[in-house]
């Protein structure tokens, strides 16, 4: 069955300016500008006044009503993005063979990881800043606008270090996100 109408708003708060074209929303705030296509979803998209964003989507199934709910959930994490930015703590986990991580270039390069002498590496995405913790031993901060590059360039070094043909419940090395979400405010 079909719903009529299904609609959200979605409020903009101070000191950040969003611009709707087309399906394609670009935010503006003091940490920079985040730009996202949503041209693959029919629905209406426009601004209401300059406080408000309004979604509406006519006649839709269960699979469209639930993009409703998604694309307003990007649009916050744009928002958010822009204000506060995002941050994902990863910890080591090593047994005997320390792993050593360090950043050459645009690269995350992983060392020693099981006494392998492979070197891992991992390009960090537009707009990551990688920083080694210098209070926490064993730990690197990846930080940045844009939600979707954070937490990819944390699941890639994640997944860079799976073990393979071991027994997983006794092999638990690799580096894994031990804190995420948005950065914390510097008011607080």
């Amino acid at each position: 069955m079909k719903t009529v109408l299904a609609s959200r708003t979605i409020d903009i708060p101070e000191g950040v300016t969003v611009d709707i074209a087309s399906r394609c929303v670009k935010v503006k705030g003091p940490r920079g500008e985040l730009t996202r296509d949503f041209k693959h979803i029919n629905m209406d998209l426009r601004k209401v006044g300059e406080k408000s964003i309004r979604l509406d989507v006519w006649f839709a199934s269960r699979r469209q009503l639930a993009c409703v709910r998604t694309v307003c959930a990007h649009i916050d994490n744009m928002i958010m993005g822009v204000t506060r930015g995002f941050l994902y703590k990863m910890r080591f986990v090593y047994s005997h063979f320390p792993i050593n991580v360090t950043l050459n270039g645009q690269d995350v390069e992983i060392r020693n990881f099981l006494g392998e002498k492979r070197v891992r590496k991992v390009k960090l995405l537009e707009g990551v800043k990688y920083v080694r913790s210098a209070d926490v031993k064993d730990q690197i901060e990846l930080s940045g606008n844009d939600i979707a590059n954070v937490s990819l360039t944390a699941a890639q070094i994640q997944q860079s270090t799976n073990v393979r043909k071991k027994d997983l419940r006794k092999f638990l090395d690799g580096i894994y996100v031990s804190e995420k979400g948005a950065m914390p405010d510097p008011n607080e």
